[in-house]
């Protein structure tokens, strides 16, 4: 193997040399890790702390109280995620560009939610949450950034599928341990934390991150972050559709997943709360399985056929579809059918629209904060969802508006992509 492009003064060479399965490895259970830390809250521990708190008579309090701590997070994240990139780009430490950031934001994100666990008002619950997801956008905002900084283009379907595909394995596993451990909410959250840091660590090691010079970085002040936020969509038309598409399937998944453990419990098929996280459990698995097979064989196919945008958008039509389903035929077993055809169509859709992301940055120089502006479409819509869906479950009562939501708002991803040309 020869050696990685190195960090220039005018900005970063495109890499060359396909990276070792080693790396790769290292990568992937970086992001176990990561998914694990930030989706069994989201999925279990967080709506049971919310409803522990509220005692609600009324179970669309809980749904109301949940959408509220995720929204507060969520507009912490939408300055978070760009802003962190943006520094990483600039960072001269002698560890390199990224890897100051995967350290500091692996040990925020852990720290925070170990003190997340301790919580007992929803005030608290909604401040700590905001700091886990700001470590979680800082630690993932330099990890998204390696794949432009060290893997060729002709690799990035493959390395971006074992991005997404650990997403699947790390809500399966972390949901099963809390929920088949009986763990109590202390002990589910600090054991994410561990695990987070445990899996971080090998890629720190792993990590090639060459340092920048400090005389190569142009000066940086508040006026030059607050414009580089602004990616005109006139000058890069193919970053804004991608964006688009992104923020569009992304909010649509969110509203189809984030409020499942409530569909499950309140929704038509009333179950207990056991049966509800059993079922939960099981549906995940199925979710799981879909998401492994569809974001690591996809990835690696649109590497070999040089096609990204025809994968995205029938992935994302598959999302939508599953959603609808929900919304017409509420039982379990359409349950399942669901579950897979959005495990198959988002894990497809993780991977290839990662690998297109990083073929449509407008600068080389500024990768870090242009996928961070991109990866504000993953955090955001996730947070916000359980606060626009919950007030749509809640107004209506049903959560048959909330899976119509879903699926238009996927197959709208799907249409949005259509338009990139610089990509196949």
């Amino acid at each position: 193997m020869s050696a990685p492009a190195v960090s220039t003064a005018a900005g970063t060479v495109e890499p060359r040399t396909f990276v070792p399965g080693a790396w790769i490895a290292a990568f992937a259970t970086a992001w176990f890790g990561v998914w694990m830390a930030q989706l069994t809250p989201i999925q279990l521990l967080l709506p049971q702390q919310v409803d522990d708190i509220l005692h609600p008579v009324d179970w669309v309090a809980s749904v109301r109280g949940f959408g509220v701590v995720s929204a507060i997070a969520g507009v912490c994240a939408l300055v978070a995620y760009p802003l962190a990139g943006a520094l990483s780009d600039r960072t001269t430490s002698r560890f390199g560009r990224r890897r100051p950031w995967i350290a500091g934001g692996a040990v925020l994100f852990a720290v925070a939610l170990v003190l997340l666990s301790v919580q007992h008002t929803i005030a608290g619950v909604a401040v700590w949450w905001s700091i886990t997801l700001i470590g979680f956008c800082v630690l993932t905002a330099a990890l998204t950034a390696t794949i432009s900084d060290r893997v060729p283009v002709d690799q990035r379907g493959t390395v971006s599928g074992w991005m997404s595909a650990p997403q699947a394995l790390g809500i399966l596993v972390g949901v099963a341990l809390v929920a088949l451990l009986t763990l109590s909410q202390v002990a589910g959250y600090v054991l994410v934390a561990v695990v987070l840091l445990v899996c971080v660590v090998p890629f720190l090691l792993r990590l090639e991150d060459p340092p920048l010079a400090p005389d190569s970085v142009p000066p940086l002040s508040l006026r030059t972050i607050v414009t580089g936020f602004w990616i005109s969509p006139r000058d890069h038309p193919d970053f804004a559709w991608t964006l688009t598409s992104r923020i569009l399937v992304m909010t649509g998944n969110g509203f189809g997943t984030v409020l499942l453990l409530y569909f499950l419990e309140y929704g038509p098929m009333r179950q207990s709360k056991d049966d509800a996280e059993n079922g939960l459990l099981f549906l995940t698995a199925v979710y799981m399985v879909f998401v492994i097979v569809a974001a690591l064989v996809l990835g690696r196919l649109s590497d070999r056929l040089g096609r990204r945008k025809v994968m995205v958008v029938v992935c994302a039509a598959l999302q939508g579809l599953a959603a609808l389903l929900l919304a017409f035929v509420p039982v379990f077993g359409a349950a399942l059918v669901g579950a897979a055809l959005l495990g198959f169509g988002f894990g497809a859709f993780l991977s290839v629209d990662q690998a297109l992301a990083t073929q449509v940055l407008p600068s080389a120089a500024d990768r870090g904060k242009d996928l961070g502006i991109m990866n504000v479409a993953y955090a955001v819509p996730q947070a916000l969802a359980p606060l626009v869906g919950g007030w749509l479950v809640a107004q209506t009562h049903s959560f048959t508006p909330l899976f119509l939501a879903a699926g238009v708002l996927a197959i709208g991803g799907a249409f949005a992509v259509a338009p990139v040309r610089s990509v196949r």
